[in-house]
């Protein structure tokens, strides 16, 4: 999920730069000198103050120490962190870190929440139009921090239901593909994570009709979210969420259990 290029200057990131601009010039520091506090140089302070380049949490982590900002700059950070997302997934991601479960079924590629970093970075070196090294290292971060789900309190119950060619298809060769799979057997391993594989096998089944992601909130209420070429939705009717969750349980029962998914992705991984 989520390939898109974004704009460079986002407004979280030139009102980061604008707050750590009058900061620093009330402590009457200069770029050098709050670069050297940091353990930064002054260019690197100098490309964040003017939107060059975005900042990093270790960036704000340090700024923040720096300059005694009372919190004003550690606070930036979720903002700054939600927008390396492109715009249309930025509000599904807000919902996928405070969710209480997440039931996923993906058709084209393993999800973004069980992606390995090689994995992701090579999937994002292949979208197009192209993505500079700077952009793809930004998307690859932003999804690898989505992995905080998993380890969050209160625990968010995680069930992903993944197509076999998803699985079977070779994004960045085999030894990215060799540790994808041993990732997944390890997610597997948590008590929060259920797995599941849809096997070619099966021909005709519920999920057909393309990927979608159940979404149960704080509120104890679901929501449906689905995506495909650039473009989101984000499903709140109770009737036709009523509806999209039966599908999804219907996939999931049409899919093999975990243990035979496992088996399978044990199989594919002696393949290579």
């Amino acid at each position: 999920m989520g390939q898109s290029k974004k704009k460079s200057s986002s407004p979280a990131a030139q009102y980061f730069a604008e707050v750590l601009h009058i900061l620093r010039t009330v402590r009457e520091l200069s770029q050098n000198d709050l670069g050297e506090l940091m353990a930064y140089s002054g260019a690197a302070v100098s490309a964040v103050e003017t939107g060059a380049k975005p900042a990093t949490d270790e960036f704000i982590d340090a700024a923040e120490k720096a300059l005694s900002a009372w919190g004003l700059i550690a606070a930036a950070k979720k903002y700054l962190r939600l927008e390396r997302y492109p715009e249309y997934f930025q509000g599904f991601v807000q919902l996928e870190q405070e969710a209480l479960s997440v039931s996923s079924y993906g058709t084209q590629l393993i999800h973004g929440l069980l992606q390995t970093e090689a994995y992701a970075r090579a999937l994002f070196r292949c979208d197009f139009p192209p993505l500079d090294e700077a952009e793809i290292e930004e998307l690859t971060q932003a999804r690898l921090e989505r992995k905080a789900l998993f380890d969050r309190k209160p625990v968010c119950v995680i069930n992903v239901i993944l197509e076999e060619e998803a699985l079977r298809r070779q994004i960045g060769g085999t030894d990215v593909m060799r540790s994808q799979y041993k990732h997944l057997l390890d997610c597997s391993e948590r008590p929060n994570v259920i797995l599941q594989v849809m096997p070619s096998k099966v021909g005709a089944h519920a999920g057909l009709r393309g990927p979608m992601t159940v979404i149960e909130t704080p509120e104890q209420t679901s929501l449906v979210y689905t995506e495909a070429l650039g473009k989101s939705l984000l499903v709140s009717n109770p009737v036709e969420v009523g509806v999209l969750s039966r599908r999804y349980a219907m996939i999931s029962r049409q899919a093999l259990r975990q243990e035979e998914s496992v088996a399978l992705i044990e199989q594919l991984a002696g393949e290579l």
